[in-house]
């Protein structure tokens, strides 16, 4: 694993890690499951909007697109649940962000870190899964346990209190907008590991 190159400020609590994007290159396998979905229903996703919403839960992404381009959609649940398999079928894609992951093999074990997503539970548990890397985290926060998502802070903050840190003293790991936008609703610090990942 590489080594990190980012070091805790001082006074920092907690680690909190988005998943897709950050700690998992996910996001080609994300995308051949959406264009797949979508497609169906003639609702274009260009790849750039896919990249701008990451952060997004499934449904309410299903939901934006729908309404921009005046298609009705009667069961968005159901296009989340064959979304979310279909990418599930492209597991064998995912690939470390060794950079981001050697910060969180780095401070496991010496601050308590979290998964905070917008991404829904067993995909987030599958992905983490597939690293190897699932027991390495104190806390994980998903779609289903916060009412609002990115950039809301909701999922930030309810990572903090699982972990029992206060929300200023926590540093949020992100690669969208949207999430660091939510770091910085929820009064932490935000670190873009955009420049980390080579896309």
């Amino acid at each position: 694993m590489s080594t990190p190159t980012w070091t805790a400020p001082p006074g920092t609590a907690g680690l909190i890690f988005d998943c897709d994007g950050t700690l998992a290159d996910t996001m080609p396998a994300h995308y051949k499951a959406w264009t797949a979905l979508l497609s169906r229903f003639n609702i274009p996703f260009p790849e750039p909007r896919f990249y701008a919403m990451g952060g997004m839960p499934t449904a309410s992404i299903i939901r934006v697109l729908a309404g921009e381009v005046g298609v009705a959609v009667t069961d968005v649940d159901a296009m989340v649940v064959e979304k979310e398999a279909c990418f599930l079928t492209h597991l064998e894609a995912v690939a470390p962000i060794e950079p981001v992951l050697a910060v969180a093999a780095a401070y496991r074990g010496t601050l308590p870190i979290a998964v905070a997503s917008g991404g829904y539970r067993d995909t987030i548990t599958r992905t983490l899964d597939r690293l190897g890397v699932r027991d390495w985290f104190d806390a994980m926060v998903t779609a289903e346990d916060t009412a609002r998502h990115k950039p809301d802070p909701d999922v930030f903050l309810e990572a903090a209190r699982r972990l029992g840190v206060e929300a200023s003293k926590c540093v949020v790991f992100e690669d969208t907008d949207i999430g660091l936008e939510a770091a910085r609703r929820a009064g932490m610090s935000g670190v873009d590991v955009r420049p980390w990942v080579k896309r």
